[in-house]
């Protein structure tokens, strides 16, 4: 089984990935954790992402597929994955498919979380981040002493990326970039399912278990954990 996470930043994509993996045989897979996982491995892949991220430039598509392509090769022949982050665009799609079909596989179900621009702006902007990386909110999970880290008394800040201006300038990129992804699952024989993602955390999973078992996708799937 092969899920797509798509949604606005903001929507919940990682957590909800996150738990869809704890209770299920799909491994929740972020662009993010393929970088860490190839440079802290020191593949030849992830020494030349390193590079890229050293210089402080964007790890080109090539890679990125390549690097999809060494995980799938090495995944279990049992485990499904819930994609998070990856594909972001047509192009990477249309490789990601590729790389699907040489081990087998292919997309089966695209979970597209919405929310209206509103909510996701005040759930981005009202984060606040230790320099430790513990994340708050400042209405969903206030810390004990305001603008203070309730673990080491250092103060929190508003990373750049989440002030409101930038969180809307990264909607917009999602949609001219991500949204015509939709259309190229509509169009495929995967199937696509939109989720409501202005709910509660366990509203918003149940949705995504339901609509899943609905088409069969988590049929005989008992929860896993590990690696790969």
């Amino acid at each position: 089984m092969v899920v797509i996470l798509l949604g606005p930043p903001g929507v919940g994509k990682g957590t909800q990935g996150a738990l869809l993996s704890k209770e299920s045989n799909l491994r929740h897979l972020s662009t993010g954790d393929l970088l860490r996982e190839a440079r802290r491995d020191g593949t030849s892949l992830g020494r030349e992402a390193q590079r890229y991220m050293d210089a402080g430039e964007l790890v080109p598509d090539r890679l990125m597929v390549d690097l999809v392509r060494d995980f799938l090769k090495r995944l279990a022949g049992d485990r499904g994955i819930a994609f998070d982050g990856f594909p972001r665009t047509v192009a990477q799609a249309e490789a990601l498919a590729r790389a699907l079909g040489d081990v087998g596989r292919r997309v089966d179900a695209v979970l597209v979380l919405e929310a209206p621009d509103a909510v996701l702006v005040k759930r981005i902007s009202g984060r606040r981040v230790s320099p430790g990386g513990r994340v708050y909110h400042v209405s969903n999970d206030p810390p004990r002493v305001d603008g203070v880290c309730d673990a080491t008394g250092e103060p929190l800040i508003n990373r750049d990326d989440d002030q409101p201006d930038t969180v809307r300038r990264r909607m917009e990129v999602y949609r001219q970039q991500t949204e015509p992804l939709i259309r190229f699952y509509e169009d495929s024989d995967a199937r696509v399912i939109r989720v409501d993602g202005d709910r509660p955390v366990s509203d918003i999973q149940s949705a995504m278990r339901a609509a899943l078992e609905e088409i069969g996708a988590l049929d005989g799937v008992e929860p896993r954990g590990g690696h790969p």
